[in-house]
């Protein structure tokens, strides 16, 4: 008890003068991020229907570049070191060709209107599809259950429309080689509720190198029409399919505020432009736009000089970060942190869901247990090599815990899942972690649309995301020694939840040694990450970051084996 008393007020005494270094940048996002701005560059994108080097991805691409025109960066020539507001529009030739949905609609021969259509359901074409004649086909369709489906390369299904309950890309290939001119799909996950949103249709690709053929997803609506009226006798369907597929170039977008005192090193940012939906990702191209505009304002206005680089980009999903960080190698050591805006939008009245923080790998993506919870997503496969000690979880948990608190926006986080634009920093050794929102049950389909928007919620997440950055690109002893205080309190409170989950695990006749290794694990995990904090502040001042974190480390260490003790 004595010695950790005595830990407790050294530590106090390292970092007793250490302010919020959050509350200036708070005072300056609160009052310039726009939220009608972020909002109309959603409403604009969301229109249009965006793959890699179609036309709506383009389009939204430009776009994004006007804005950053009239913020005032300028186009680089040579390097992104050219001025301190810079972007540069890359362009590269596609190996595949671009797709573009134009029109479609499923007619029964016989009625006057088609009971699927292009106009209220854009996801119902899927990607990869070619065009039928001007005029349409017409066909008759076949009903295939899964076991039928599994065989359908066994049987002649020339000139029919295939319909089944299964997956569109999974019946298109078996389909289309026993002879069908094309394929009507159904499937919807659980968390969509289809029975509740009956025209939900999520979008999905097939795997068309031959143009060759067409596949259609059904909502639940249409699925039920076709079944009624096949059980009614032979049905007939006249299909109206229109795309173009053509050569192309995938655009990304990066800007840069170059760092004045250490340039080379940086905070990026990331959204991805495909995908059709407002919410995803619309709604984070929209806000990081906005997050640009602001930061250029700040600076040009002598209210922010950011002494790192601050990064944003826009492109493909997953592809155009990878490439980022992998096509420079000397680029890639000077990314310390990286964020991905996706999902940042939601009205939670309209979609359900929350916003939530992905967090970095840490315990809790190995052993998620009481108030730590899996999206719907769904958990990955960590194991304990890939855990990822920082603190850059617990830091982005804080400001967004304190935007919450200011604008009564209710903040809730994950355990690493990965699939969006986090995924390639942490695959590659960088700080990294997700702005989203889940479950939506709009998720991918074509009822993802602006009246599921809140602009309020993009503010939110712009305020909180652009006050991180701020924070850590600027950050000097101060920052890291109430940084060190975030983290060590972050500690103490999980190795507390930990070892009365333990406790209750073990009493319910857990193995003993098994829970002493999660608790085990955890105190190990802090410890790593509080050290993480040594090179926070951009130029070294005095040795009282080190001692800092020196005592921080002793406390985890001690309160660890105090559990560890305890547990019985």
């Amino acid at each position: 008890m004595k010695k950790l008393l005595t830990l407790l007020l050294l530590l106090g005494a390292s970092t007793a003068f250490s302010q919020d270094p959050t509350t200036r940048y708070f005072n300056l996002t609160r009052k310039v991020f726009n939220k009608s701005n972020a909002y109309q560059t959603t409403a604009f994108v969301e229109q249009r229907w965006r793959l890699p080097g179609n036309k709506g991805f383009n389009e939204s691409i430009y776009h994004v570049e006007e804005i950053l025109k009239k913020a005032g960066f300028v186009l680089q020539k040579k390097n992104e070191k050219e001025g301190a507001l810079t972007y540069r529009l890359e362009k590269r030739p596609m190996k595949k060709n671009a797709w573009d949905p134009i029109d479609a609609s499923l007619t029964i021969v016989g009625q006057t209107k088609p009971f699927l259509a292009f106009q209220t359901n854009r996801n119902m074409l899927t990607i990869g599809s070619s065009s039928t004649p001007p005029e349409g086909q017409t066909a008759q369709v076949i009903y295939l259950d899964a076991l039928a489906v599994s065989k359908a390369s066994d049987q002649d299904l020339k000139g029919k429309i295939i319909f089944s309950e299964t997956s569109s890309a999974r019946l298109f290939n078996v389909a289309i080689s026993a002879g069908a001119i094309g394929v009507l799909g159904y499937s919807m996950p659980a968390y969509t509720q289809p029975e509740k949103n009956p025209t939900s249709i999520q979008f999905s690709g097939i795997n068309n190198p031959d143009d060759k053929g067409w596949a259609i997803n059904l909502s639940y609506q249409a699925k039920q029409t076709l079944k009624e009226a096949l059980l009614k006798g032979p049905v007939k369907l006249r299909v109206n399919v229109q795309a173009n597929s053509y050569a192309s170039e995938e655009l990304t977008i990066v800007a840069n505020v170059k760092g004045s005192v250490a340039p080379d090193q940086r905070f990026v940012f990331s959204a991805h432009v495909q995908e059709p939906g407002a919410n995803d990702n619309a709604t984070g191209v929209g806000t990081l736009a906005e997050m640009a505009r602001v930061t250029a304002m700040l600076l040009k206005d002598n209210k922010l000089k950011p002494k790192r680089t601050i990064t944003f980009l826009w492109g493909d999903e997953i592809v155009s970060t990878q490439r980022y960080i992998k096509e420079d190698q000397e680029r890639a050591k000077g990314i310390i942190w990286g964020m991905s805006l996706d999902m940042v939008g939601e009205d939670t009245q309209k979609t359900g869901g929350s916003f939530l923080i992905e967090k970095m790998p840490d315990p809790s993506a190995i052993w998620t247990r009481g108030a730590d919870k899996h999206s719907e997503w769904g958990a990955g496969d960590t194991k304990e090599i890939d855990l990822f000690p920082h603190y850059y979880n617990d830091f982005i948990v804080k400001i967004c815990n304190e935007q919450g608190k200011h604008a009564k926006w209710t903040v809730n986080y994950n355990p690493f899942e990965g699939g969006s634009d986090h995924t390639p920093f942490i695959q590659n050794k960088i700080p990294g972690v997700l702005m989203w929102h889940f479950t939506d049950k709009f998720y991918h389909t074509d009822n993802d649309r602006l009246d599921k928007v809140s602009a309020t919620t993009m503010q939110n997440v712009g305020i909180s995301a652009l006050t991180a950055a701020y924070t850590l690109v600027n950050a000097d002893e101060n920052t890291a020694l109430f940084t060190i205080n975030e983290v060590r309190d972050a500690a103490l409170k999980r190795l507390k939840i930990e070892f009365n989950l333990s406790k209750d695990a073990v009493a319910s006749g857990k193995i003993l040694s098994e829970e002493k290794h999660i608790l085990e694990t955890w105190g190990i995990y802090y410890i790593a990450a509080v050290s993480t904090i040594q090179n926070l502040p951009v130029t070294s001042e005095t040795t009282k970051v080190e001692s800092a974190i020196k005592a921080a480390v002793n406390l985890i260490e001690t309160e660890t084996r105090k559990y560890l003790e305890y547990l019985k």
